[in-house]
């Protein structure tokens, strides 16, 4: 399948760098989306051709963390991936855009919704726990204005944070399952009874590579 998102994944000083347009990008999306659907059905034949793209039967999905990526998912009737993981405010009222304004096409019949949730797993609370702080600080860092890489974890991180903070990474956490199987497979049939959403995918940044496959085994494990 094919993901497409209007968001340019640079600020205007990064942007500016790369020698990219970013605002034209972003009011171009809906007609590049269109285009590129005629690029790869080859139909209406098109001055240039998408090789080797042309006639390429892919599933193209409409990924969006605002209502704008709902409403024009709803209008050309193609699935819609949420980014629930870094903005669940915008989750429900996104959702609900999209199937209360769906419009049939040729590639679907029906409203299709897959959302992001952070997914730690480990075989205890605790030690989930401990590895998502690495993740914690990601958040604190990125809404502080700084950026790196990911950092290793930190006992009581969330702890020793002021009160705003933690009340951002609870805010955060609202599309999250954190912690044993059990408690990863409670938390993330929860969730799905909750949007009703058709597919989940899953994104957890563990410092540890050997964590992070293991989180991904587990969670595999405990929702099979």
């Amino acid at each position: 399948d094919l993901g497409l998102g209007r968001a340019p994944g640079a600020d205007s000083r990064i942007g500016q760098a790369l020698r990219k347009d970013l605002m034209r990008a972003a009011e171009n999306f809906p007609q590049d989306v269109v285009e590129l659907q005629a690029r790869l059905a080859g139909y209406p034949p098109l001055p240039i051709a998408a090789t080797p793209g042309t006639g390429v039967d892919v599933e193209m999905w409409l990924l969006g963390s605002s209502l704008f990526g709902a409403r024009l998912a709803a209008h050309l009737g193609l699935p819609y991936a949420f980014a629930s993981h870094f903005a669940p405010a915008q989750l429900d009222a996104a959702l609900a855009v999209y199937r209360n304004n769906f419009e049939p096409s040729d590639v679907l019949q029906k409203p299709h919704v897959m959302a992001a949730m952070t997914v730690v797993a480990a075989d205890s609370d605790e030690e989930a726990v401990l590895l998502a702080s690495s993740l914690d600080q990601s958040f604190v860092d990125f809404r502080s204005g700084r950026t790196g890489k990911l950092r290793p974890p930190v006992p009581g991180f969330r702890e020793s944070l002021p009160a705003d903070a933690r009340a951002m990474l609870e805010h955060m956490r609202e599309a999250s399952a954190v912690g044993s199987p059990d408690t990863v497979r409670k938390e993330v049939m929860n969730f799905v009874e909750r949007t009703n959403a058709d597919e989940i995918i899953v994104a957890g940044s563990v410092w540890d590579p050997e964590a992070r496959k293991r989180s991904l085994v587990l969670t595999m494990e405990a929702l099979q």
